[in-house]
């Protein structure tokens, strides 16, 4: 058993400290205090768990991007040496910071676009939580990664899986990548049954413990679709060696399969302090408390194909990398709208499917977009399925 060699404390940004990754992050720092050290903290308005973290991390700065809580922020936090920025001017400014080796990009949607892109160019090791970065821009984030020549760990425990797997080996063998997907709440429910389900049905996973829009996208399976999206960017691998498995147990977390029929995969507990961990120490593996998984007690392992019927959003994500160009960024954006109406009871389950399916037939298509295009598709996509919900009245 080797040890750890000594090294200097690795300082890091965590981008939506106060969400499921981000205060599972502070979780895999309070195992490793020798290690890490918490330079900067960010939420979007959770001031109060912003507050407790700052009080506990002592982090040199602070961001909160509602700027209407700028100045209770600044109030709680008055007798600590801690600076306090607001806005997303401020954000962008932070994740740039020459102290800063890690930033740990765990914001929820599209948010995360723009704070990652400036974390990039400032040569910052990216963990990324955040799928919808790669979703809605995959090439240009991988054409500033190789410029800038930015390393970018995957926090997401089936692209950590698949990153694990592939660790020693050459990208060329790979025949076939394999994610898996838990099914959610609702993998045994009919057509019929799926009509009425609610945001509190869909918010209890099976499984893992997350933020509710990332939940109900694994209920609806949009977050299987964009983590295809996100793979092919990833590891640069053609969306038709990409398979989806329904994976009941979540023991598999996703797995490769090579040339010579071999089949790489990574297991363990459905706890994503494993993954986190992994993107903030790699290559190296350190000791934690998670729980360990054991084969002589674990249930029986089944796989199954997704229904494509009951679960559209998988079609649509295919359809909308095979098109590339902005069509993966209008994907995003109309299910970030439909996520929040199904939340709000302003919208049906399966009624989110066919709004996102309009709004991409609806959007202009750009087939080689950049920066500004995405900001203007983002916007426009937007706009039009909160239209369709409205003059469609899918509640």
């Amino acid at each position: 058993m080797y040890a750890k060699c000594n090294k200097i404390m690795k300082q890091l940004a965590i981008l939506g400290s106060t969400g499921s990754i981000g205060t599972q992050t502070l979780d895999v720092v309070r195992q490793h205090p020798e290690e890490f050290s918490v330079y900067a903290l960010s939420a979007h308005r959770s001031i109060d768990l912003l507050i407790k973290q700052a009080l506990e991390f002592n982090p040199a700065v602070v961001c909160i991007a509602d700027e209407t809580y700028y100045r209770p922020l600044c109030d709680a936090l008055s007798d600590l040496p801690i600076r306090v920025l607001a806005g997303e001017k401020a954000l962008l400014e932070m994740v740039t910071m020459p102290a800063i080796d890690v930033v740990v990009a765990a914001m929820v949607g599209y948010a995360g676009l723009r704070p990652t892109m400036e974390a990039i160019r400032a040569g910052k090791t990216i963990a990324l939580a955040n799928k919808e970065t790669l979703v809605v821009a995959g090439e240009i984030i991988c054409q500033l990664a190789q410029r800038y020549h930015t390393p970018i760990l995957p926090v997401d425990s089936e692209h950590s899986a698949i990153f694990q797997s592939l660790v020693g080996e050459n990208i060329a063998d790979v025949e076939k990548l394999l994610l898996t997907a838990s099914g959610g709440p609702f993998r045994t429910f009919s057509l019929e049954q799926m009509q009425s389900v609610t945001s509190e049905q869909a918010l209890r996973h099976p499984n893992w413990e997350m933020g509710a829009k990332i939940t109900i996208d694994s209920a609806s399976m949009m977050n299987k679709g964009f983590e295809v999206i996100e793979a092919r960017w990833l590891f640069d691998i053609p969306v038709e060696k990409i398979q989806v498995l329904v994976h009941p147990q979540s023991v598999v977390h996703s797995a490769v399969q090579f040339v010579d029929g071999s089949v790489k995969a990574q297991l363990g507990t459905p706890d994503m302090r494993i993954p986190i961990q992994y993107a903030l120490t790699y290559p190296e593996r350190w000791h934690n408390d998670v729980a360990r998984l054991d084969l002589f007690t674990t249930q029986s392992l089944t796989f199954e194909e997704p229904d494509l019927q009951r679960f559209p959003n998988l079609v649509l994500s295919y359809e909308a990398i095979r098109r590339g160009g902005n069509m993966p960024c209008v994907l995003n954006a109309a299910n970030e709208i439909v996520n929040l109406a199904f939340r709000q009871g302003k919208c049906g389950f399966l009624q989110m499917s066919d709004i996102i399916a309009k709004t991409m037939d609806k959007v202009h298509f750009v087939a080689e977009p950049n920066y500004e295009t995405y900001v203007e598709t983002d916007d426009v996509a937007r706009r039009i399925a909160k239209e369709l919900l409205t003059t469609n009245n899918y509640k």
